[in-house]
């Protein structure tokens, strides 16, 4: 796109060793472009580290689009000038070139895939599979747990996503048998179809799939889920304006989670053809499809953050406040706040399972910080809540510390004896 930016951006030259911005600091309201010199992105926690950027990266961009605080800290290598830019701005650097905006969503994919595949090792003790024969496992998962519309749908995706697959008899066979016992028919839609509707209960898509779509929910709620050991861990429930799927749209990579309706949707589908079109048409879509993106990113990393409590009940609470957060809940506020998901939704949303969670339900409920209501949780003062959350990640902090301390005096120790 031509044009001239409508906006001078400011500039700014900072010191070897200065923070440009702090992990955790709220109101997340500037990102920046490298003009000179190294700056490198840190996580809190040690295996999180993030990369050393060069002259023409842009980084913030996340914590800013998102609307939220800073998910990461950013110290200058060397001496640095940077490009200093207002969210508002954002629009005025994609009317100028859609360069920029393809550059962010591309690396937003990137990194949603890197996060998903550190977040299955931590949350669920496995590794993320690009592997479409997974699609048999959550078929017969599903045919065992007698939900036999998924059951159906998932094995006419084995069969289409793996012609040559070593069980492609078996599952001939157990769609022949199973076919006539599908209560509901899924909505099919032609492939240019954006608007889309499905009914509660209804698998959008399994893991291992190929996908052409994103989508973006209009109405309703979907849960993102995994199936790991014979169990299925919710991820997420996602609900208006939330954005799903895009990984697999934009790299060409099998679903890294299987999608299931939890209300009644309806769907906006962005398929490849239209979401070039989008690009380069519709500066303001992509605004906010970077801040959608963004918005998943954030999310992404707090709930990595969330895998390194160590305390099951304040794993549950932080995830709850992780909700909260995503919810732009007025953390300070002593208001009820009622959820749109139940406790079953939760532990998988903070990694836990629910058959393993000896006595955890009754000592969350016993907090008195949280009620159930018509199977879904609502918070009694949110402020409260949020002050239980901190202190559990505080215990945690205490503790990674006292932890640290002892390993450098071995480390000491040990290089002293030699």
């Amino acid at each position: 796109m031509s044009g001239h930016l409508h906006f001078k951006p400011a500039i700014t030259k900072l010191a070897k060793d200065s923070y440009i911005f702090v992990e955790g600091k709220p109101n997340a309201d500037k990102f920046y472009i490298v003009k000179e010199g190294k700056v490198r992105i840190i996580r809190e926690n040690e295996d999180l580290h993030g990369d050393i950027l060069n002259p023409g990266d842009i980084f913030g961009t996340i914590s800013v689009m998102a609307g939220h605080g800073y998910i990461m800290s950013a110290v200058a290598v060397t001496d640095v000038t940077l490009l200093v830019i207002d969210r508002k701005q954002y629009g005025d650097l994609v009317r100028k070139t859609n360069s920029i905006a393809m550059k962010n969503i591309k690396t937003f994919s990137v990194r949603m895939r890197e996060l998903n595949d550190h977040l299955s090792e931590r949350m669920l003790k496995s590794s993320s599979t690009a592997d479409s024969s997974v699609l048999f496992d959550i078929a017969e998962y599903y045919e065992n747990s007698q939900k036999i519309n998924h059951a159906v749908y998932v094995y006419h995706q084995y069969l289409n996503n793996c012609p040559n697959g070593e069980k492609i008899e078996e599952a001939k066979q157990k769609l022949e048998k199973l076919q006539n016992y599908v209560s509901v028919d899924r909505p099919s839609y032609p492939e240019n179809t954006m608007m889309q509707k499905y009914p509660k209960e209804c698998l959008l898509f399994a893991e291992g799939e190929m996908g052409n779509n994103l989508y973006i929910i209009q109405s309703g709620s979907v849960k993102i889920i995994k199936i790991v050991n014979n169990q299925e861990i919710v991820l997420a429930v996602l609900g208006k304006s939330d954005i799903f799927g895009e990984m697999a749209m934009l790299d060409d990579k099998p679903r890294a989670a299987t999608a299931e309706i939890y209300e009644e949707c309806t769907l906006l589908a962005v398929n490849k053809d239209n979401f070039s079109k989008l690009i380069h048409d519709q500066p303001d879509m992509v605004v906010k499809l970077t801040s959608m993106m963004a918005e998943r990113l954030w999310l992404l990393y707090r709930q990595l953050d969330n895998t390194f409590i160590e305390e099951p009940i304040g794993r549950l609470f932080d995830a709850l406040i992780i909700q909260l957060e995503k919810n732009k809940v007025d953390l300070t506020s002593k208001d009820s706040y009622q959820c749109s998901f139940g406790y079953k939704e939760l532990m998988g949303m903070a990694g836990l399972a629910v058959d393993r969670a000896d006595g955890l339900y009754n000592k969350f409920l016993d907090t008195k910080k949280v009620l159930i209501l018509e199977d879904k949780l609502q918070v009694n003062n949110v402020s409260e809540t949020f002050k239980e959350a901190e202190y559990y990640r505080n215990m945690q902090k205490k503790e990674n510390s006292v932890r640290e301390s002892k390993n450098k005096d071995k480390e000491k120790s040990a290089t002293s004896e030699n």
